[in-house]
């Protein structure tokens, strides 16, 4: 039997390296890419974002999109890439800082509000009414979460509580939720247990209140449904593939 998430990576591999854009690899970059931006707000479609994966254009409409979404969306894009060369590794703040400079590195808007890009937020920020961590305490709270993490059993409520701790830290100026992400599906992809799964902008909802659950009771509850819900349907997904 087809180990699934050896197939996976080594078709991520493979496919990337003979720039394929018919298989999985392409599946899974612009479905991660599309979903994980449409949950910050881009503007982009799904057709757009194939585009720019395929061929780096848009195609003619009379629509108007920002320029930021060009840009993140080929960050993410290089992300992912950076994920998949960096499987061999031990989660670390270095490999996430990493993450968040193949992200960002290219966006106009945020070199031009001084944000730090591929470094932790140098600015007080907020999650709508919530404060996040201090600039001054983000990397011993980064410390603290990544000793806790390797300490623990590694299942999908080990990862829930991972990513909803990561995002209330908020290391980044922006970006924490797309990095965070990555980390999920990266982490599931070097698990023996668990198989990797994307979070769907069609439910965004539920994810935001999984996060609000875990601020407010510390509970993964949600975060743990969803993740069992978005893991089936990424399997049911790659089956395609695989046939």
């Amino acid at each position: 039997m087809v180990n699934f998430k050896e197939w996976l990576v080594d078709r991520f591999v493979v496919e990337r390296k003979k720039f394929d854009r018919s298989g999985v690899y392409a599946y899974t970059q612009r479905a991660m890419a599309y979903n994980s931006n449409k949950i910050e707000g881009s503007t982009l479609t799904p057709e757009q974002t194939a585009s720019l994966f395929d061929s780096g254009t848009l195609p003619q409409s009379d629509d108007y999109y920002r320029a930021k979404d060009v840009e993140e969306m080929n960050g993410h894009f290089l992300m992912f890439n950076r994920m998949i060369d960096t499987l061999d590794e031990e989660i670390s703040q270095k490999l996430i800082k990493q993450f968040h400079f193949e992200l960002k590195s290219g966006v106009f808007e945020d070199r031009a509000n001084g944000y730090a890009i591929g470094d932790y937020k140098k600015r007080p920020n907020m999650i709508g009414m919530y404060k996040t961590v201090h600039p001054s305490e983000v990397s011993d709270k980064m410390e603290e979460l990544l000793v806790w993490y390797t300490e623990r059993e590694k299942n999908l409520a080990t990862l829930a509580e991972f990513h909803a701790r990561y995002e209330s830290i908020h290391p980044f100026q922006d970006g924490n939720g797309r990095t965070g992400r990555m980390i999920l599906f990266r982490e599931c992809l070097r698990s023996d247990c668990i198989c990797p799964f994307i979070i769907q902008d069609s439910n965004r909802i539920q994810y935001i209140e999984g996060l609000k659950e875990y601020r407010e009771k510390e509970k993964v509850d949600t975060l743990v449904k969803l993740m069992e819900k978005e893991t089936e349907d990424y399997y049911q997904q790659c089956k395609y593939f695989m046939e």
